[in-house]
């Protein structure tokens, strides 16, 4: 069974209605993006830290997967999927995704802010005075800019053994995010579908290597469908 590696970014969770960096002129939600996600925002105001995230997780209870979400689930039903996102929204895991590595972390988790191994599943609010086992505040489990990606070593390492990757809504400007098809055997296929395609190096260089130019809930199952056929 060939793997399929699957790399999203905003733009396929912007066609269930949450807003991405592109469409808000670099603000997230109409907040300046270190002010929220970066250890220097969090240090200067926690509280509104705390508020942002908390909106942005009531905003998941509101909001379903799409045609995109749900043309990657179909995909496993003929081939081994891996999906790396570069989202914190849990709409893969809800269309039913069964292998989801988040690099940025997710929503519904939290962290203590002294051990980073001790992350707990969270669902509502979290507030200042939430404490973890060992009685130091918690954060949301999210990698802010200028943090560590901890998950960018098993995202390589899957790339590495794709046979096919697909890259979903994504400008190609987030770094190391970007480049992660780049870890792709050379003659292994790349799909990239964006309504607005980003062209860098990496695209103009590499060997097949084909942009579909389209949103992802019209992109995706057209090409999900086009893998199927030809498997």
């Amino acid at each position: 069974m060939k793997t399929i590696v699957i790399m999203t970014g905003a733009g396929i969770s912007a066609e269930s209605g949450i807003r991405t960096f592109r469409d808000s002129n670099g603000l997230w939600e109409d907040h300046e993006v270190m002010d929220v996600a970066s250890p220097e925002g969090w240090a200067r105001d926690r509280e509104m830290v705390l508020r942002f995230y908390n909106a942005r997780r009531a905003q998941l209870k509101e909001v379903e997967p799409n045609a995109a979400h749900k043309a990657i689930r179909s995909l496993e039903d003929h081939f081994d999927v891996q999906v790396i996102t570069q989202n914190v929204d849990d709409l893969h895991e809800r269309a039913g995704s069964r292998n989801v590595l988040h690099l940025h972390g997710e929503l519904k988790k939290v962290r203590s802010t002294v051990n980073e191994h001790l992350i707990y599943d969270w669902t509502e609010d979290l507030n200042s005075g939430d404490l973890c086992e060992d009685g130091h505040p918690l954060r949301p489990h999210i990698v802010w800019f200028g943090e560590a990606v901890p998950m960018l070593g098993e995202a390589i390492r899957l790339t590495r053994g794709a046979d096919i990757v697909i890259v979903i809504g994504t400008s190609l400007q987030v770094y190391p995010a970007a480049s992660l098809f780049g870890y792709a055997p050379s003659a292994v296929p790349v799909y990239y579908i964006d309504r607005d395609p980003a062209e860098t190096p990496e695209t103009k260089i590499r060997p097949n290597f084909e942009v579909i130019a389209s949103t992802a809930v019209a992109g995706v199952p057209e090409l999900a469908k086009r893998l199927i056929n030809h498997q």
